[in-house]
């Protein structure tokens, strides 16, 4: 399907529900006269659905109604009914999420500007950007995604979109809960959380502890799990609220610290079929540790109901070292394990090894120390100003950061043999020897959007700015104290602008139409020379309301003139995080998004029915061969791997003011893991899932309210994905039961 098909189903879409609309004289929502004297929150993007669904682009707002509905702490989960977001699993908790936003590389969420409270959060978001550390949503208030036009306000990844998850909020009295929930495969959640907010000062403390002792097995019976604590403090001090210049000055501090028994290892083939949770004896000592430290500083000040100026300083300190299997060596014959997995036939030697099925000689088995540190610091500040002409409303915003981040690199490899089924260390190898390296970015960022609504109109053009210098230091193999004597310097000098522009127009109250056009933006790698990802974008969507029916429908159009690729472990490379050229690629797609309430007239019970479907083609409009068959040999018109199709959800509430009942389901088609066209050889086919989640509640009190969850309500076997190496199994059926408390 091309864009101009899309354009053209959703013009004469538009068209078919203006004439069923057009003998409805309703007055215009006096809402809008007051959203536009508001000036939303600076760590937000949205700040509700009524300004997501006016937004001159397409966008979403997950409420805090709806994260409490199921309590996930997977984000995979929680975002499965947004329209326009794909991924693919990889854990079955959601720890490192692979994320799409129409059609962008999903692998470690790396095209997508990830953001908490409205800073970058990945852990080096343009030198090293691959999301090895993802906020938790099950200590988030809302998140808000934005997919469309007009985004220049956020950066780098310009593309596909933004994803901000929003922490939780000072509240504006003293108020606190507590939830806390426990389940099969021991897998327990408890947040507790405290605040209250007085006339010059208020003050947030939250804790967060979520595990489980995994749903794999491995054949000495220790568990595959994990578990992860978190600590967030906020305090903020305030001007009287008769203040000419009103001021206010919030410290936020969050401490995360995980430590999971998770490994690049899946499984063949085979032995997926006949024993999906099993894991092969060479994991059993694979684990990460992680530790990420946040502080962040926010001004703002209000020269008038009219103009803030808000500035954030932002400090995040993402340490992490996963010791993991990464080689198998039999008879001096070295291979990764991705290799020895994919083709268990030529490497059955080598399997044997990694099942354990014999006794190995020393050093048969290389486990990595993957052993990094992230930075990411800066300063951003935001100026925010309207006013109003004439029948017409304006609104000025401009954006400045300065930022800086690195990945610091120091790896290793220890050999240990198998024996009996149990790993022994058997070599411990020189620190440094396999990476030992520092990877930075520098980067100056400014933008302007102006806002302009005439009558039924809205405009909002935009443009921003980015200064990058991307430079690595390898110190080399043999250099451990980096005393510099062998030390390889690269360098390479992004300087671009990104323009964009969107429009709304409304109809009546209940129809109006949005779209526009903007240029996609990915910064490259340190090579010198190494161009941008580029694109451009095109969107053209309408928002609907007929009778109890809300809906919104969108068709979008990207169009690379040079898409990049990364060597990312992964997905099955060396882990180098070099980037590739992948040339020219077209990337189309359906949006479409129903709201309906069943019970319109009914004072007692509410029964919300929504469904969200996404339609993603996508195209390589070249040939080449991907570095190190990431992708395979790629000829013209094959499709982009990690992409399905075809997804939809569908989800349906019975609410009640002593209970409420939820029912989720996900389908999710099958994608291909490598690139090509037509039918998916089954070698590299992750096969589509349909897979319901349900949650109830019932509420004791106002204060206290019982709470069950089950996860895969029909216990379906389902792969999520092949990568980093082998097939890899979707979390079974899990439930549990738990406790709200709040005061």
């Amino acid at each position: 399907m091309n864009y101009k098909l899309i354009l053209s189903i959703l013009g004469l879409t538009s068209i078919f529900l203006n004439a069923q609309e057009k003998e409805q004289q309703e007055k215009p929502l006096d809402s809008v006269q007051k959203l536009d004297e508001v000036i939303i929150n600076s760590n937000q993007i949205f700040g509700s659905k009524y300004v997501a669904r006016h937004r001159t682009g397409s966008a979403y707002y997950i409420s805090p109604q709806e994260l409490k509905k199921f309590n996930y702490t997977d984000i995979n989960r929680a975002l499965r009914a947004v329209p326009g977001v794909t991924f693919y699993e990889e854990d079955g908790f959601g720890l490192r999420p692979n994320i799409s936003l129409r059609g962008t590389s999903p692998q470690r969420s790396a095209k997508i500007s990830l953001m908490e409270d409205g800073v970058l959060i990945a852990p080096a978001p343009y030198s090293a950007p691959a999301a090895y550390y993802f906020p938790s949503v099950g200590r988030m208030e809302a998140v808000e995604i934005l997919k469309g036009s007009s985004q220049v306000q956020f950066g780098p990844f310009t593309t596909g979109g933004a994803i901000n998850m929003i922490s939780a909020q000072i509240p504006d009295q003293l108020k606190g809960e507590i939830r806390a929930n426990y389940g099969l495969f021991n897998t327990q959640q408890l947040l507790a959380r405290v605040g209250d907010r007085k006339e010059n000062f208020g003050y947030l403390v939250e804790y967060l502890n979520f595990g489980s002792d995994g749903f794999k097995d491995l054949p000495d019976g220790d568990n595959t799990g994990f578990d992860i604590n978190e600590v967030t403090a906020k305090f903020s001090i305030n001007s009287n609220k008769d203040a000419k210049l009103k001021q206010a000055l919030e410290t936020k501090f969050h401490y995360y610290d995980e430590r999971s028994k998770e490994t690049y290892l899946g499984l063949t083939e085979e032995d997926f079929s006949l024993a999906p949770y099993s894991r092969y004896a060479a994991s059993q000592d694979d684990r990460m540790t992680a530790q990420q430290l946040q502080l962040m500083l926010t001004h703002t000040l209000d020269f008038n109901k009219n103009m803030r100026l808000t500035t954030n300083g932002y400090y995040n300190k993402f340490s992490r070292n996963w010791f993991k299997l990464d080689d198998v060596v039999f008879n001096g014959d070295s291979q990764r394990i991705a290799t020895v997995v994919s083709d268990p036939a030529t490497y059955a030697d080598h399997m044997a090894i990694v099942r354990g099925d014999v006794d190995s000689a020393a050093d048969a088995l290389l486990l990595k120390a993957n052993n990094r540190v992230y930075y990411s610091k800066g300063i951003q500040t935001k100026l925010d100003y309207h006013w109003y002409g004439e029948n017409t409303f304006h609104d000025i915003e401009v954006g400045l950061r300065y930022h800086y981040d690195q990945e610091d690199r120091f790896q290793w490899e220890d050999g240990y043999n198998i024996i009996n089924q149990e790993m022994t260390r058997t070599s411990f190898g020189p620190r440094g020897a396999q990476g030992n390296r520092i990877s930075s970015a520098t980067a100056f960022a400014a933008y302007a959007m102006y806002k302009l609504k005439y009558g039924k109109l809205t405009l909002t053009p935009g443009l921003r700015y980015e200064n990058i210098i991307l430079q690595r230091e390898d110190f080399g193999s043999n250099d451990p104290n980096r005393t510099g004597s062998d030390v390889a310097l690269r360098e390479n000098k992004v300087d671009i602008f990104i323009p964009g522009i969107g429009f709304n127009y409304t109809f009546s109250n209940n129809i109006s139409v949005f779209g526009g056009v903007h240029k996609g933006f990915s910064p490259p790698g340190s090579s010198e020379g190494e161009e941008s990802e580029e694109s451009i974008n095109y969107e053209l969507g309408s928002r609907f309301t007929i009778g109890g029916l809300r809906g919104e429908v969108v068709g979008f159009y990207n169009d690379y003139s040079n898409l990049l690729g990364s060597d990312l472990a992964a997905t099955g490379g060396t882990g180098s995080l070099d980037q590739f050229n992948a040339g020219e690629v077209a990337v189309s797609g359906l949006e479409l998004l129903l709201n309906y309430e069943l019970l319109q007239n009914n004072t007692s019970y509410k029964l919300p029915l929504t469904f969200g479907y996404t339609f993603t083609h996508t195209e390589f409009l070249n040939s080449f061969g991907s570095s190190n068959d990431l992708w395979g040999e790629v000829n013209e018109g094959d499709e982009l791997p990690y992409i399905p199709m075809h997804q939809f959800n569908a989800s349906i509430s019975l609410e009640h003011s002593k209970y409420e009942l939820n029912l989720s389901g996900r389908y999710n088609g099958e994608f291909r893991t490598l690139a090509g066209t037509g039918n998916i050889p089954s070698n590299e086919k992750v096969a589509s899932n349909f897979i319901i989640d349900f949650s109830g509640k019932y509420h004791l009190s106002k204060t206290l309210s019982l709470t069950g969850n089950i996860i895969n309500l029909l216990d379906e076997t389902y792969a999520v994905s092949r990568v980093p190496a082998g097939l890899r199994p979707g979390h079974p059926f899990g439930g549990n039961l738990g406790v709200e408390i709040r005061f």
